[in-house]
């Protein structure tokens, strides 16, 4: 059952951020400035899918992963060591700053760098949320074999 959990969870997770990511760069180049603040008010609300998505992927890798000793698995779990902390202390506080500046109309220089900073971090947890799902399918496909 752990596996079919951790599989669901980091899907959900993969998906949930990049549909933050497009839903972002989307509506920034074509959208107004109410959708965007609606749409960063709306990302605040993703996290509660987003978070709880993130730590159960989390830990059901890590009590997954405590069974093999294969190099993909280290990997795996060093990647998602990254993800957490670029999630938390990046990611997380841009998109409550992006929220609220939005939300009172200021457009300004320190929002669009903002703005690019968090695209930067979304893409990477994205980069690497996919290679851990490459990851886990090659080592799920090689416990079917073995099985």
């Amino acid at each position: 059952m752990t596996p079919k959990i951790h599989a669901a969870a980091g899907t959900l997770a993969l998906i949930t951020i990049t549909t933050f990511w497009s839903s972002t760069i989307l509506t920034e180049l074509f959208g107004s400035h109410s959708q965007v603040a609606t749409l960063k008010m709306g990302i605040l609300w993703g996290m509660l899918i987003l978070i709880p998505s993130m730590a159960t992927a989390g830990a059901t890798g890590a009590a997954l992963g405590r069974k093999w000793r294969l190099p993909q698995v280290a990997a795996k779990s060093k990647r998602m060591k990254f993800i957490a902390a670029n999630g938390l202390l990046v990611l997380v506080p841009s998109a409550v700053f992006l929220a609220f500046r939005a939300g009172s109309g200021q457009f300004d220089g320190l929002f669009y760098t903002v703005q690019a900073v968090e695209l930067m971090a979304g893409a990477t947890n994205i980069t690497l949320l996919g290679l851990n799902m490459k990851a886990g399918l090659a080592i799920s496909a090689r416990r079917r074999i073995k099985s």
